[in-house]
C-alpha cells in the first residue's frame, strides 16, 4: 500500500514522503491517526503544491535570520556580578541572564537558542553563539564586569 506522510513516523520516514507499507498497518494505524494518506495522483499534485509553499516560506524565514543574524554581530551587552580572586564569578551567568540583558537593550531573543555549552564563569568578553535557523548561526557579546 503506497501512503503519503502527513508528519514524521519514527523507523518509516519523514513529513511528505512516499512510503510503501503493509495493508494493515496503513489501514489500522496510519490512515485513522490522520499521519498518512493515500498516494493518488490528487493527492500528489496536493503533496508538491504543499511542498512548494513551505519552501518558499522556509527561504523567506531564512533570510530574515541571515539579516538578524548581521544584526547581532553588532549587538552587545553587559553582565555586571561579584567576582573573587582571579577573575572568577561567585556564581555564573546563564543563558536565561543573557536573555533578560538583551531584552533591556531592547532586542527580544529566547534563552533555548542561546547557545552556551556552560555557565559563563570569569570575567571578560565572551562570544555566545545564538542559533536562528536551522542553517542560520549568529554570535552576540558579552561582557561579563566586576560588579
Amino acid at each position: 500500500m503506497k501512503l503519503i506522510l502527513r508528519e514524521d513516523v519514527e523507523n518509516l520516514g519523514k513529513s511528505g514522503e512516499v512510503v510503501e507499507v503493509a495493508g494493515g498497518y496503513g489501514r489500522n494505524y496510519l490512515l485513522p491517526r490522520g499521519l498518512a494518506v493515500k498516494a493518488s495522483m490528487k493527492n500528489m499534485k496536493e503533496l508538491e503544491h504543499q511542498k512548494r509553499l513551505i519552501q518558499g516560506r522556509m527561504d523567506k524565514q531564512k533570510k530574515e535570520a541571515e539579516e538578524l543574524a548581521g544584526s547581532l554581530d553588532a549587538v552587545s551587552c553587559t553582565i555586571a556580578r561579584k567576582a573573587g580572586e582571579e577573575e572568577k564569578l561567585f556564581g555564573s551567568v546563564t543563558s536565561r541572564d543573557i536573555e533578560e540583558a538583551l531584552k533591556e537593550e531592547g532586542i527580544s531573543i529566547d534563552r533555548k537558542r542561546i547557545l552556551l555549552e556552560e555557565p559563563i564563569k570569569k570575567l571578560g568578553m565572551h562570544a555566545v553563539p545564538v542559533k536562528l535557523h536551522a542553517d542560520v548561526t549568529g554570535t552576540i557579546k558579552v561582557w561579563v564586569v566586576k560588579e
